[in-house]
């Protein structure tokens, strides 16, 4: 009796350990996006799409990489340090924290070195059609970020020890330190240059620069602050103790940083043909930033949750099962992504008008934006359905064919970048008449993501699962129709009722309008019968 209330309690305990550690990192991570999106609407008004903000998205890359990869949570530096430090007690995991710190923050500090002294050939190599004027800004905001690169290495250990302490809370928000500092940066630079408009004690050109490397400091030190205070600093331990454990941390980071980077590399191609366009970094980084947001709840509701399932199908050799749960996570996937694109593109207006129209971001801004985020919205069933498809290969462990067609990817994303804005030769000209501008890079990541889609789909026969692919392009196609006339019906709708101006009309349009949509979605899927998701609970 005594041995099954023992069991019975600390089943509670685990419950509730649980739910507030979901709840801890769940509500941090809702403050750090929410800070980051004030912190996109402040640089907007600040800067619009502009030479300065431009050349802060190209200044930004190197540094920006380092930061994401190394320095992110969930980065292979803060997944290594979980692993290792979690089973250890906090004086040994304080010593390899220590060791794994120093070496790592030596390596980054020489690397930063050789980036101050190259920042303007890196430039160059970065962005080579980018004006005189942007290459001069860029090269001088990427000397002021420098330093945030060997920050990077100790924020993303730093990051793994809390969370190996159960500090989820203080890891989950600390990311929206960087976001408050811009934010507090720009409005004191308002503030001031009103009231001293014959000296400015902030230029423009570095202000961002200076807001990031003021927000990565500060967000270092409350890391090593709260690091020492749990006592996982050992600034007396010795580098010749715990090797093993030392050398595990390296063996996880090399392998996963290079898998993090191959996504990275599409980034910078397509940053490298942009540079040919004026504003184009600007609006790139305003259209990607409003896509990204539901992408990520998407991704992290509907594809988590689906993985640990089918790894277990697959240990327990249950293919059929597996199977089922795969074609029912596909389903779900483009029957929530194709209704995000169609509403993207219906009310993109009301969207970059609300989001971002206002200060500097002027009218010409908002139309250059509201292109790139339709272009942008076409992408998202692929881009989701290649989330899908990765992550299934690597819960069933097979992961040699998507590292294959990552690397077909970058290739193709060079040839369709250069294809889709004319076919440009230096001295020759365009070889082709057809140059979509800023549009044809993003649909150049639009058709490299669907020939990887197409490839890990059919690859999938070869691990004995077995798509029925004519049925599934029977419903999505049906799934794009209802997205069509659902477009086209709040469009009209949108056309005899927009009379307003004001910012509060355009919210309550775009509220009414996605309820709308919504309805018409849901309602025409269901009659189609390619729509299982019921909005209602299921009597027991």
């Amino acid at each position: 009796m005594k041995l099954k209330l023992l069991e019975i309690f600390r089943q509670v305990q685990m419950h509730a350990f649980f739910k507030n550690n979901v709840f801890s990192i769940s509500f941090g991570t809702s403050l750090s996006k929410l800070a980051g999106c004030i912190r996109q609407i402040f640089i907007a008004a600040a800067f619009g799409v502009g030479v300065t903000y431009d050349a802060f998205n190209y200044a930004y890359i190197i540094p920006g990489f380092l930061l994401i990869i190394v320095g992110g949570i969930n980065g292979p530096l803060h997944n290594a340090v979980v692993a290792v430090l979690t089973p250890l007690n906090k004086k040994n995991g304080g010593i390899i924290l220590t060791q794994v710190s120093i070496k790592l923050s030596i390596l980054l500090f020489i690397l930063a070195i050789f980036i101050y002294s190259n920042s303007s050939l890196l430039i160059e190599l970065l962005a080579p059609n980018l004006g005189l004027e942007a290459k001069s800004i860029a090269t001088y905001q990427l000397k002021i970020l420098t330093p945030c690169i060997p920050l990077s290495g100790f924020i993303g250990l730093s990051f793994g020890a809390l969370n190996s302490q159960r500090k989820f809370f203080l890891s989950s928000i600390s990311p929206s330190i960087t976001s408050l500092t811009i934010i507090f940066f720009i409005l004191f630079s308002w503030i001031f240059n009103q009231e001293n408009t014959s000296s400015y004690f902030f230029t423009y050109t570095g202000l961002l620069a200076f807001a990031t490397l003021a927000g990565t400091f500060i967000q270092f030190l409350v890391q090593i602050t709260e690091i020492k205070k749990i006592g996982l600093l050992r600034l007396e331990s010795t580098f010749n103790l715990f090797k093993d454990e030392e050398r595990r941390i390296y063996k996880i980071i090399i392998p996963a940083s290079i898998s993090s980077g191959l996504s990275q590399i599409n980034v910078f191609i397509d940053m490298f043909f942009a540079s040919s366009f004026q504003g184009a970094a600007s609006g790139l980084a305003y259209g990607n930033f409003l896509i990204q947001a539901p992408l990520g709840i998407l991704s992290n509701s509907l594809i988590l949750p689906l993985l640990p399932k089918l790894s277990k199908l697959r240990s327990d050799k249950d293919d059929r099962g597996l199977k089922k749960q795969l074609i029912s996570g596909i389903e779900y996937c483009f029957l929530t992504a194709i209704f995000l694109t169609g509403f993207f593109i219906t009310f993109n207006n009301q969207i970059v008008q609300l989001v971002f129209q206002r200060g500097s971001f002027d009218y010409s801004a908002a139309l250059k934006v509201k292109d790139i985020l339709i272009a942008y919205a076409v992408g998202i069933p692929f881009y989701l359905y290649r989330d899908l498809l990765v992550r299934t290969y690597y819960s069933i462990e097979k992961t040699n064919f998507p590292f294959k067609t990552s690397i077909a990817g970058i290739i193709f994303n060079i040839f369709f970048d250069w294809v889709l804005i004319g076919a440009p030769i230096k001295n020759l000209g365009n070889l082709s008449p057809y140059n979509f501008g800023v549009v044809g890079i993003i649909l150049s990541s639009v058709i490299v993501n669907f020939i990887v889609c197409i490839l890990l789909s059919f690859n999938l026969r070869n691990e004995d699962i077995h798509l029925p692919n004519l049925d599934l392009f029977r419903k999505i196609s049906l799934m794009s129709l209802v997205a069509f006339i659902d477009s086209i019906l709040c469009f009209t709708i949108l056309k005899n009722t927009n009379n307003s101006n004001s910012n509060l009309g355009e919210f309550i349009l775009l509220i009414f309008g996605s309820l709308t949509f919504f309805v018409i979605y849901y309602l025409l899927t269901k009659y189609l019968k390619v729509n299982k998701y019921k909005v209602y609970k299921k009597k027991v």
